[in-house]
């Protein structure tokens, strides 16, 4: 059996009232894939990961305390953030870019990648959850991405997107306190909305198990560097811990 692409767990053992999870923390494509047949510079662009999204993710679980996984593979290579049955899940063209190697893909294919990329990564996710909830927690998930500042030639003015589907409990105290920071400007369910998109993580880890949940898009012109990354991530800490105080 081919070995699988086994997850960076932060904390595992970490009894916070929060997870992290940062699906597309990683622009990796494994040599055996051959590049998927791309010119490498498009692995320094969005469509490959979430740019500045691991460096947040690690920062709060470092503010928190807290457990947090992240993928170690490109989205490109398999999205585990989509359900299997999405034809985004191994996308043979990504926001106008196409991608030889998986148009050249078949089912087969595709369960493979799902075996190495997608059920190690949720089984982690799992684990750490099921972990905290038999300690006697009730942890808020918060998922990590981060967006492009234009899209389809419009400029996106969000410097922060609060997501969330039917379950609202986190996100309607977060959004106020993140509207409370002078001069960020915050979307409620912007530049996505989870109550649209299908989001296989929230929806399967969060919303189907009746926790408190985000996922936030973070612009990513904002934390593409360690700085700007350092000082997203502060702002987000202190107006998630005032959220989730209020949550008690």
């Amino acid at each position: 059996m081919t070995a699988p692409f086994l997850p960076e767990v932060i904390r595992p053992e970490g009894r916070s009232g929060v997870i992290f999870l940062c699906d597309h923390a990683s622009n990796h494509i494994p040599p055996e894939y051959d590049g998927l047949g791309l010119d490498p510079a498009v692995l320094d662009r969005h469509v490959a990961w979430d740019i500045g999204a691991a460096e947040v993710t690690r920062r709060l679980a470092g503010a928190f305390n807290a457990p947090a996984v992240l993928t170690t593979v490109s989205r490109l290579v398999l999205d585990v953030n989509r359900f299997l049955d999405d034809p985004a899940s191994m996308p043979g063209r990504s926001d106008g870019i196409e991608v030889p190697g998986n148009r050249r893909a078949d089912a087969t294919e595709h369960q493979a990648r799902a075996a190495r990329i997608f059920h190690p990564y949720h089984a982690a996710v799992d684990r750490r959850i099921t972990a905290l909830v038999a300690a006697g927690l009730h942890p808020a998930v918060v998922s990590v991405h981060s967006c492009t500042d234009r899209m389809d030639g419009r400029h996106r003015p969000w410097h922060i997107g609060v997501l969330h589907a039917l379950n609202d409990r986190l996100a309607t105290p977060l959004l106020g306190r993140l509207r409370g920071v002078p001069g960020l400007v915050v979307g409620d369910n912007q530049p996505y909305s989870l109550k649209t998109m299908r989001g296989y993580t929230t929806d399967i880890h969060a919303e189907r198990r009746g926790l408190p949940y985000v996922a936030l898009e973070i612009r990513q012109d904002l934390i593409a560097t360690p700085d700007g990354a350092a000082i997203m991530a502060g702002l987000i800490a202190a107006a998630l811990s005032a959220a989730l105080a209020g949550l008690d």
